[in-house]
């Protein structure tokens, strides 16, 4: 009898610069995910959660929120490029595309950008990738790039070392034409009066929004890391871990990324972005510490600034950075740990359009 050992991802010398990887699987979003990821992240933007305000605003269903968007794509990703990583470093240039409904299938397509060995650990490296996620259609809903950090497996295995230029990807947000027909006032009671683009001009560079909410994450974590097909180890295996703690961040089950990320996103919807047609583009964001089962999210929002929405006068454009954290000892001494940096830029109703 024969026992065949099989082995799961690729490590840092298994890359090689220019290498494309067509993500096996795909996936369908159903509508039953859809609800599941709202509910979790406690998204509150009606354009998520009413079909009749969807249907009202112009779209053909409910739209997948960005955050699932991005959660679905990037975890197909993860089999070939981070399922051996410690950390995932840094989202660059994230844009969104096309709508995505209930029903729509994504499938990535992954190039390596970037190969790198660590200085200071010769058990490490970190690999820049740019993935490109589409539509049964062909349309793309969203592209960026990401630097991960990678394990190795032989400390001494020759490494395709260097760096090649992204490929342009044509890629803006989609948005339904704005309908002056319709009765946008009727269904304004659906969302926060006091998130339309007027609300945010009168706010200065700086002023910081304190969300009220936060979320707890427990070990259901694993379930939703599975739901949305992420098969890091890192995040579901704990006997990896306690085999060799010290190897791990933390020495414990790290919380997949994509959570914090959605939860961020959710807790400030109320405050942000419910009167939001979608994220245009996330410039830049990184996990700034990891999260673990039993802490606690909570989210704040710098606003930056505002601009007009070309060829858009019932839209404007919202720039702010999006931050989450968690409470270290709380309690009269406790500590607020940043755990999360966002770089948003989102597309705002006017009020003087549709309130």
């Amino acid at each position: 009898m024969a026992i065949i050992r099989k082995q799961s991802g690729n490590f840092l010398e298994d890359f090689r610069l220019g290498q494309v990887f067509r993500h096996r699987g795909g996936r369908t979003i159903t509508e039953g995910l859809t609800a599941h990821y709202t509910d979790f992240s406690f998204t509150a933007s009606p354009l998520h959660r009413n079909l009749e305000h969807a249907r009202a605003s112009g779209y053909a269903g409910i739209p997948v929120p960005p955050g699932l968007v991005m959660a679905v794509a990037f975890s197909q990703t993860v089999e070939d490029v981070s399922e051996n990583a410690r950390a995932n470093l840094e989202y660059v240039d994230m844009r969104f595309g096309a709508i995505v409904y209930p029903g729509d299938t994504i499938e990535t397509e992954t190039t390596v950008l970037g190969v790198r060995g660590s200085r200071s650990r010769p058990d490490l490296g970190v690999v820049h990738v740019q993935s490109v996620a589409r539509k049964q259609t062909g349309d793309v809903v969203l592209a960026y790039e990401r630097k991960v950090q990678v394990f190795r497996s032989d400390p001494d295995a020759a490494l395709d070392e260097g760096s090649i230029d992204a490929s342009p990807v044509e890629v803006s947000l989609e948005i339904p034409a704005y309908d002056a027909s319709a009765p946008h006032a009727r269904r304004a009671h659906l969302s926060s009066p006091d998130t339309y683009l007027e609300d945010f001009e009168a706010l200065a560079a700086g002023d910081v929004i304190e969300h009220a909410r936060g979320r707890t994450v427990t070990d259901e974590h694993i379930f939703l890391t599975g739901m949305l097909d992420n098969t890091a180890q890192v995040h579901c295996n704990r006997t990896l871990i306690e085999r060799d703690p010290e190897r791990y961040l933390g020495g414990q089950l790290v919380v997949y990324g994509g959570l914090p990320f959605a939860l961020c996103l959710g807790l400030s919807s109320p405050d942000v972005a419910d009167n939001s047609p979608g994220d245009l583009r996330y410039a830049t964001g990184r996990h700034t510490a990891p999260l673990f089962a039993g802490e606690t999210v909570f989210a704040s929002t710098e606003i930056r600034g505002t601009r007009a929405y070309p060829g858009r006068p019932d839209l404007g454009i919202l720039d702010v950075i999006l931050r989450g954290h968690k409470i270290e000892n709380p309690g009269p001494d406790e500590k607020p740990v940043e755990i999360f940096y966002l770089e948003r830029e989102l597309a705002l109703r006017r009020r003087s359009h549709y309130a």
